[in-house]
């Protein structure tokens, strides 16, 4: 079996947050010294060193920053995924974060767009992927899929 490239390695540390992705749900990082939230998840704050940081429920709510459509990966399982839309966004909450953009073709992204999280259920012994909603139905799809071990964030245009 091929290595994979698109699962992370969850450790004690970063539990919290691929617990929280697999309901529904995104988390950041926010620094109790200086105030700022940071992304991706670190034991001390980016800005100011300080580690009196904790966990804090992100709103799910983005901007698209920049993009780029892949059209060729070699790295397994992603040639099986192009063309996808590897992107930059930024949190509500003031931090950017790097992701994927799904649900939309690639000619309606527009730098500022308005994106809300999504969570894709991804099997880890093989290429299968289980789409899934924000929310509770991204648990449900979890819970159905017995062969998926980790679920990822990506973002997806707001809903009107």
């Amino acid at each position: 079996m091929p290595a994979r490239f698109d699962v992370p390695e969850i450790d004690a540390f970063t539990r919290p947050y691929w617990d929280a992705a697999a309901t529904g749900h995104l988390l950041l990082r926010r620094c109790g010294t200086c105030g700022r939230a940071h992304h991706y998840p670190r034991e001390f704050c980016p800005h100011c060193w300080s580690e009196a940081v904790t966990w804090e429920r992100a709103s799910g709510r983005a901007t698209l920053y920049t993009w780029s459509v892949v059209h060729r990966n070699d790295l397994p399982p992603f040639g099986a995924r192009t063309p996808y839309v590897a992107a930059v966004v930024d949190l509500e909450e003031g931090p950017r974060m790097m992701t994927e953009v799904v649900e939309c073709e690639a000619g309606e992204l527009r730098a500022g767009m308005a994106l809300e999280a999504a969570f894709r259920a991804q099997n880890a012994q093989h290429a299968q992927e289980t789409p899934s909603g924000a929310g509770a139905e991204a648990a449900e799809d979890v819970a159905t899929s017995k062969s998926a071990v980790v679920v990822v964030p990506v973002f997806r245009p707001a809903s009107p």
